[in-house]
């Protein structure tokens, strides 16, 4: 104690740390929910312009320019479950950022709840229809895809309904921490494009194969939702005040290299694939 009082440098540097990295971490995860919303909200709007516009004009063998096998005019009841999961999955992409900002929830916990049962909804909906889609068609990339895609689902609607019970029960820490889990595994069916063409480009397909049948697609069956979680879980954990300066650091620099990630692949696809398919959806014609 004396030595302490003697030199107090130490602790104030101590602290001054804490306040930093605690700063850095707030700051970088409100970035990188701002950047989210808006690339989701993006892709959000290719869906349900591609996939949307192409059912309604008549034209719904067109999703499988997105991904061979998500029309079959002989399996109705499928395609019927994915275009639920396609819609369902634009609808979390822009809800989902509104429920984690702290000042939708202080100063309109009324809007905050009901467009968390929707979002909840939403949830159980994608989950659902894309079970229900791997259970009547089976996926593109054959059985390990399928249990890929397939824990993907349990584990989406797992966290709605964690997330959910809860929230109902009182329990808002743990409703929240569910919810960030929530959130990050709804962006992975976007992640998933984005990641696919990052691979594609720096390497030049290296791991891919016909029928994603390389090293790489089997990877990138369980990679496109499994490092969001890590990531989730870093965040979840380091907002504890117990979290040392260093942590907090760490989980920062993680958040703003997604967010830069997010930036410069939201640029490209809005570019290359988005913006041109969604038009075509809406108005027909060739991409």
């Amino acid at each position: 104690m004396t030595d302490y009082a003697a030199n107090p440098e130490p602790g104030r540097r101590a602290r001054g740390d804490r306040a930093l990295s605690a700063a850095a971490l707030r700051w970088s995860g409100r970035l990188l929910v701002a950047t989210t919303w808006v690339s989701g909200a993006i892709f959000a709007v290719y869906i349900l312009a591609f996939f949307g516009g192409s059912a309604i004009r008549g034209m719904a063998e067109r999703w499988n320019e997105s991904l061979p096998g998500l029309h079959d005019a002989a399996a109705p009841l499928a395609t019927a479950a994915i275009g639920a999961h396609f819609l369902a999955g634009g609808v979390l992409l822009l809800l989902g950022p509104i429920q984690l900002f702290g000042a939708v929830r202080r100063r309109v916990p009324v809007l905050h709840r009901w467009l968390g049962r929707v979002y909840v909804v939403s949830a159980g909906l994608a989950g659902v229809g894309g079970l229900a889609f791997i259970a009547g068609s089976g996926t593109v990339g054959g059985t390990l895809m399928d249990v890929g895609f397939g824990l993907y689902g349990v584990l989406m609607i797992l966290c709605a309904v964690l997330a959910y019970t809860n929230a109902r029960s009182g329990r808002y820490d743990r409703h929240r921490a569910w919810a960030i889990r929530l959130f990050a595994l709804t962006v992975g069916s976007w992640l998933y494009r984005m990641e696919y063409a990052a691979w594609s480009v720096t390497t030049g397909g290296i791991g891919m194969g016909a029928g994603f049948s390389g090293w790489f697609d089997a990877v990138m069956m369980f990679f496109f939702y499994v490092p969001n979680l890590i990531v989730a879980e870093m965040f979840i954990r380091a907002r504890r005040t117990e979290t040392g300066a260093v942590v907090g650091s760490g989980a920062a620099m993680v958040l703003f290299a997604a967010s830069a990630f997010i930036i410069l692949a939201t640029f490209l696809f809005t570019r290359g694939a988005w913006g041109p398919r969604a038009i075509s959806g809406l108005v027909g014609g060739p991409t």
